[in-house]
């Protein structure tokens, strides 16, 4: 299995990051849509937080992909 850098937060983090913003939404839009407080938001794209699955789901469905999707590349 080849190596990843990065911390598995900080890398779904920046995973939610690129999706979010390919889509045009500001974070706190994007927040708003998931609805998610803008600050846990934040956390999770800086790899800060540890989003349950239901959290994890609440995303995917919001950006109208997966799970699996979601989670490609982390």
């Amino acid at each position: 299995m080849a190596k990843r850098t990065g911390d598995i937060f900080e890398r779904f983090g920046q995973r939610v990051r690129t999706l979010r913003k390919e889509q045009d939404y500001s974070q706190e839009n994007f927040a708003a849509a998931c609805e998610m407080d803008r600050t846990y938001m934040s956390g999770i794209e800086r790899g800060e937080r540890n989003p349950s699955l239901r959290n994890i789901q609440r995303i995917a469905e919001t950006l109208g992909i997966t799970i699996a999707e979601l989670m490609e590349g982390v």
